[in-house]
């Protein structure tokens, strides 16, 4: 028994990267999902590319949701070649999902609302209260995986 918790010490620290990466990905991949289905089909708030005709509009949320699901099964591969090599390091992925939840959300706001000015969270309506609970709730999502990255034991993986 300590020989194969101890081999399971060593795979994790061996792979602690690619933890992180795959619960990452899965982040990005859960909330580019969230996005897209609540945002866009059931409240129809936006599209992903709103410059455009409806119709463009709706090609670019499949291209969205493609782009969502690729990164869901991505990592999932990810996550069974883990396990299967007896590597997986449940406190660090989850810090990579709240790490890729954040930093897809902060992108999201700051660089596709307003850099890039695809789309808004909303229209018809005072846009800062949006603005402000999107990317502050994309900070504290980045700011819980920091710190449970930190409480996974970080500093003892290579």
């Amino acid at each position: 028994m300590a020989s194969t918790t101890r081999r399971v010490e060593v795979n994790r620290a061996d792979h602690a990267k690619r933890n992180l990466w795959s619960g990452f990905l899965f982040g990005v991949g859960l909330v580019a999902f969230f996005d897209e289905v609540v945002f866009h089909q059931l409240l129809h708030w936006h599209h992903f590319y709103d410059k455009s005709t409806t119709d463009a509009g709706l090609v670019s949320d499949g291209l969205f949701h493609a782009f969502s699901w690729f990164a869901t099964v991505g990592s999932l591969f990810m996550l069974a070649d883990l396990r299967r090599r007896l590597a997986w390091w449940k406190e660090r992925w989850i810090a990579g999902v709240f790490l890729g939840v954040g930093v897809f959300q902060l992108y999201d706001g700051i660089v596709q609302h307003k850099l890039l000015e695809l789309h808004q969270i909303r229209y018809g309506v005072e846009i800062l209260p949006y603005d402000l609970a999107w990317n502050i709730s994309a900070f504290l999502l980045i700011i819980i995986g920091i710190v449970l990255l930190r409480r996974s034991g970080v500093a003892h993986a290579s």
